[in-house]
């Protein structure tokens, strides 16, 4: 089968880009940057999404859009430009191929836990930032476009693993000396996804019988916060240990904190930002019934043996 990846030079359409040819499908990727390593055997072609539509598309069977600006900070206008309407040209650049799209949790509502949350319990209408609303909307453009086509939304959640540019650089980023702060008690659960996994339930939703539909995306079980970081910490061979604020004591400082930022017009975002403090203060884990049941979808448990080297 012939399937196209959009984001083949970024984390995770790359492993999607590997995980297809490993299957046995031919692949065309599409990113905005030149061909990087580790990419062998696929066919990249150049394509900046937010640029404009893609002219003389090829003919693929399946289409895996990963491409999206991935941050908690930034003008609304950029997260727009690729994540909302690079999502509308890559549905009609390829009108007649499955769509699988690759979405986030962050489209639940941030401002609650979210406890074993099936999926539909998201989009919702109110996000914390630009990231978050802009993934609901390209949501809303798939989930249309299920009317006419066969489609699919994959949603992980805190995606790790070889290659990560965003996770483990920030709770790296984060170590003060021998201890590492982090928000709420340590006890709340969480859902993680490896990069393998993902790309795994990637390669089911572009070649498996289900044509349509919206699944949660993890590693096979939700673990302990505090658990997750001392492993990170230790495979790293870090000498520090988590310690705990509270969210009450957090969130007005975080709030504070965004709203110099944005009258001071950085691009850089704060240490500490609201989005973030909701993803670690309170449970965070998703339902994944559905992939299991309907995708075959088989993950393997949360694991960061060899971090040392990511």
């Amino acid at each position: 089968m012939r399937i196209a990846v959009t984001g083949a030079s970024g984390f995770v359409g790359g492993e999607v880009c590997r995980e297809l040819l490993r299957a046995g499908h031919e692949v065309v990727g599409f990113g905005r940057r030149p061909a990087p390593a580790g990419l062998d055997g696929v066919d990249y072609r150049r394509w900046d999404l937010a640029a404009g539509p893609l002219p003389e598309p090829p003919e693929v069977a399946a289409v895996v859009h990963c491409a999206g600006t991935v941050s908690d900070w930034g003008p609304a206008r950029e997260f727009t430009a690729t994540n909302v309407d690079g999502t509308a040209r890559a549905l009609a650049t390829f009108p007649a191929a499955r769509f699988v799209h690759v979405s986030t949790a962050s489209v639940y509502d941030p401002r609650r836990p979210t406890v074993m949350a099936a999926e539909d319990e998201a989009p919702v209408r109110r996000y914390l930032n630009a990231y978050g609303s802009s993934k609901a909307r390209a949501e809303r453009l798939v989930l249309a476009a299920m009317a006419e086509r066969a489609a699919i939304v994959v949603r992980p959640h805190a995606i790790y693993g070889p290659g990560d540019p965003t996770l483990l650089p920030r709770v790296l980023a984060a170590v003060r000396g021998r201890w590492l702060p982090a928000v709420g008690d340590g006890r709340q659960r969480v859902s993680l996804t490896s990069v393998a996994n993902l790309a795994r339930a990637c390669l089911l939703a572009a070649t498996g019988p289900v044509g349509r539909g919206v699944f949660n995306v993890t590693d096979a079980e939700p673990v302990v916060l505090d658990d997750a970081l001392r492993a990170v910490l230790a495979a790293r061979g870090i000498a520090a240990r988590p310690v705990y604020l509270p969210l009450r004591a957090v969130w007005p400082l975080a709030t504070a904190a965004e709203l110099l930022f944005r009258l001071a017009g950085s691009r850089r975002p704060p240490r500490l930002t609201r989005y973030a403090a909701s993803h670690l203060a309170v449970e965070r884990t998703l339902d994944i019934t559905a992939a299991r049941e309907r995708l075959g979808y088989r993950p393997a448990p949360t694991s960061f043996a060899g971090a040392e080297s990511w």
